[in-house]
């Protein structure tokens, strides 16, 4: 049982020197999830918990892999078949929209004003003949 024990002891000594040196060793803008300070004391204070969270949670990823996978130059679309959003201005169907809304605007107004003009004619009209009361 005593040497369980030495063997448990030697291997997590092992263990919390291999994480130490590693995280020491790693850039600080490469850690991922804590300041590189904290990992440091997460692994001092809480052996053999520490340096395995430190693997797998603070160690940086050495390959980027994404849902998708590993992306390469040269997948997918190349640049100049890759679809782009057209600015409004440089869009056909917009501006012929714009101009299709503005014409139906100047329509409305010119409805507005010939009735307007026919209004102000009624009462003109209206007030001319009928005499002011007293």
């Amino acid at each position: 049982m005593v040497r369980l024990y030495g063997l448990l002891f030697f291997v997590d000594l092992i263990l919390i020197v291999v994480a130490l040196i590693d995280c020491i060793s790693t850039e600080e803008f490469a850690v991922r999830n804590l300041p590189k300070l904290a990992w440091v004391f997460i692994i001092l204070l809480f052996p053999p918990i520490g340096p395995i969270v430190w693997f797998v949670a603070g160690r940086p990823q050495k390959h980027r892999v994404g849902r998708a996978g590993d992306w390469r130059p040269g997948s997918g679309f190349p640049e100049y078949e890759r679809p782009r959003p057209l600015a409004p201005d440089d869009d056909p169907e917009f501006l012929r929209s714009q101009t299709r809304g503005r014409k139906e605007d100047e329509e409305l107004f010119r409805k507005w004003e010939a009735d307007l003009r026919k209004r102000e004619e009624e009462l003109r009209r209206k007030d001319g003949d009928d005499p002011p009361r007293a």
